[in-house]
């Protein structure tokens, strides 16, 4: 048995919605790695029930796991609100979420990023950041003025495999782009931030000014 199994054996097991979407985009849909998965899974509904946000903004759905796993959080009256720019997902996604006791609370928005976030209104107490690795440093400000003091983000792929220290990926874009976020959190004051080993690096941050 390998750590990592060790890990997900020694975690709370997915739900059989959770299990579904995991095979479902295995078989189904390009690239499911970027699926949470099992641990990283639980670590957000974890993250979630701690906070107990009113409200969630999730950006980059894929096929809609993360979000279910964060909605778990929610109080009874809570909403996540999540933006996905492929359209083609958009099917899948809104049947997986057919499939989750708490879909009432979930919105679907289909577009871009930043141009959906322009027409949302906090506050937004738990923000979760996992779409194009190269705006990752516009989405911090775009979501900056939806969350309140004390609020959470949690900004996900941050050591990118790697890559993120190797010079063999200088040139790469979306590497780029993390490194840029990396180093601007550490140098703002408007926030606090620490950065997991989770999977390919989920980094931690809480908004104090």
């Amino acid at each position: 048995m390998t750590l990592k199994e060790y890990i997900s054996a020694h975690s709370t097991p997915e739900n059989d919605v959770l299990k579904a979407i995991t095979h479902d985009t295995n078989l189904h849909v390009l690239n499911p790695h970027m699926l949470s998965g099992h641990v990283q899974g639980r670590v957000l509904s974890m993250i979630s029930h701690m906070i107990r946000p009113k409200r969630i903004l999730e950006l980059g759905t894929f096929t809609g796991y993360s979000a279910l796993c964060l909605a778990e959080g929610l109080p009874e009256a809570g909403q996540l609100i999540t933006i996905e720019h492929n359209d083609e997902l958009e099917e899948t996604i809104r049947r997986n979420f057919s499939r989750f006791s708490l879909a009432d609370r979930i919105e679907l928005r289909i577009g871009d990023c930043r141009s959906v976030m322009a027409d949302l209104e906090g506050p937004f107490e738990l923000v979760f950041m996992d779409a194009d690795k190269r705006e990752y440093c516009a989405y911090l400000e775009a979501v900056y003025p939806l969350i309140p003091v004390g609020g959470f983000i949690l900004a996900d792929n941050t050591l990118w495999d790697g890559h993120i220290i190797d010079p063999a990926y200088d040139r790469d874009k979306q590497t780029q782009g993390l490194r840029a976020f990396n180093d601007h959190l550490c140098e703002d004051p408007r926030f606090e931030q620490v950065i997991l080993p989770l999977r390919d690096g989920l980094t931690l941050i809480r908004k104090v000014q």
